[in-house]
């Protein structure tokens, strides 16, 4: 094939690569790029970390193994970001991709950021036609990335559209990820990050080369919606082409746990203020379905089980009033669980109807010893992109997660600064290179 054809994935690099980038959009592309590689470093301080690092040092240092163990890392400590309306964390599969391609070939800073908006764009597009029924088996990031990553490394290879969509098509025939491994806590979930970042780049590589792909792999008889998306609306892929960039539609996460546990930590923490130490006897939280599904655990046996719990999230918001990386270690477990006891959960209107198109929403009610009741309600929560985090709280969390991996408090912030010049066109590779081990 020497032309693009007509299909959802030649439509998509067609709207991608003719989509305007703004001084603006560049600025929200390195504060994400900025997030994302704190969570790389901040997660090699976890068991799953140590594991993929001691993978790696057996492991030649290419571009692809360094973006599946990047993109690994990025996604264990549960606080890098979430696009609500895809159900996905792009940051964790095109970032580790930009960098790891943009160190090989010593790309200027402008050039690294083109590539992260449009890893975001593709990712993010092909994830909001996938439909709910897709998420109840399938993890979309693992099975979104690859369509991210694609369209990451295309722009740093400088594909054309023909060998853009052949990436687009072979990083879709790889899409993967069951979340399966939710009911032991399996270390999966990190897994699926790394494979959807190596995946695309892969596809994206051999796409320069020549190696052709399927041109219709999302909307084919035998394509991706088909096959994996029982309720998939397929117009969503190119739907609002001139809609502001994925990337400035995504929330930071500032809470180290899963974001459907998010509305009801923030009115948690809401909570925690006005019930000033009164004691509790009931809670409740109203709550939208994938809550639910995905963190329906009373009795969390492990720390990242806990983070997957909407009642050990809502009692460390309520008992502590901050929720930490600590908050879920053994001791805050054990500490917490007979607080854990008093809570419910019910799925409930407007939460259940409002997910995930217009928002991610809960209620939390308490009522105390004394018979008052309190109840706080959210559809935004701190993070999103109508609350979003200011630049100096964006950075101090990276500071934060990079001394958590390890990085000395002057390395660590000489890496912010590098990110942060990215707009300017200044791309510092032995200061970014800090990023890899």
């Amino acid at each position: 094939m020497d032309a693009v054809i007509d299909t959802l994935t030649g439509q998509l690099i067609g709207l991608i690569r003719h989509k305007a980038i703004t001084e603006t959009d560049l600025q929200a592309a390195a504060l994400f790029t900025l997030d994302a590689c704190a969570n790389a470093i901040g997660g090699r301080n976890t068991e799953a970390g140590r594991i993929l690092l001691r993978w790696s040092a057996d492991h030649p240092i290419q571009a692809s193994s360094r973006s599946f163990v990047t993109g690994a890392l990025t996604h264990i400590l549960e606080t890098d970001d979430l696009h609500r309306a895809s159900v996905t964390h792009p940051g964790c599969v095109a970032v580790p991709v930009a960098m790891a391609l943009g160190a090989k070939r010593q790309v200027p800073g402008v050039e690294l950021l083109h590539s992260v908006l449009h890893g975001y764009e593709a990712m993010c597009r092909v994830g909001n036609a996938v439909g709910p029924a897709h998420y109840k088996v399938w993890h979309n990031t693992a099975t979104c990335g690859p369509f991210g990553s694609a369209m990451t490394a295309a722009s740093l290879l400088q594909l054309t559209d023909v060998q853009a969509q052949h990436a687009l098509g072979n990083a879709g025939t790889q899409s993967s990820g069951l979340w399966e491994f939710l009911d032991t806590g399996a270390m999966s979930k990190h897994l699926h990050a790394g494979r959807a970042a190596e995946s695309g780049l892969l596809a994206a590589e051999l796409a320069a080369l020549g190696f052709t792909g399927p041109p219709a792999i999302l909307e084919g008889k035998k394509g991706f919606f088909v096959g994996a998306c029982p309720d998939a609306i397929p117009a969503r892929v190119t739907a609002d082409p001139k809609a502001p960039w994925q990337l400035v539609g995504t929330s930071i996460k500032p809470w180290p746990s899963c974001r459907h546990t998010h509305p009801a930590i923030d009115a948690g923490l809401e909570l925690h203020t006005q019930l000033a130490g009164r004691a509790i006897r009931d809670v409740h939280a109203l709550v939208y379905q994938a809550a639910i599904d995905v963190c329906d655990r009373p009795n969390p046996q492990s720390e990242y089980e806990a983070k997957f719990s909407l009642y050990h999230c809502i009692a460390a918001a309520l008992a502590d009033g901050q929720v930490t990386f600590e908050s879920f270690n053994p001791a805050s477990r054990e500490r917490l669980s007979g607080l854990r006891r008093q809570i419910s959960a019910t799925v409930a209107e407007p939460y259940r109807s409002a997910y995930p198109d217009s928002y991610w929403g809960a209620a939390v009610r308490v009522t105390t010893q004394d018979g008052a009741t309190l109840t706080v309600d959210r559809r935004v929560c701190k993070g999103d992109p109508d609350a979003a985090l200011s630049r100096e709280e964006m950075v101090d969390k990276a500071l934060m997660l990079m001394r958590h991996g390890g990085l000395a408090t002057e390395t660590a912030q000489q890496l912010v600064e590098a990110i942060l010049a990215l707009p300017s066109n200044r791309a510092d590779w032995d200061v970014l290179q800090r990023v890899f081990i």
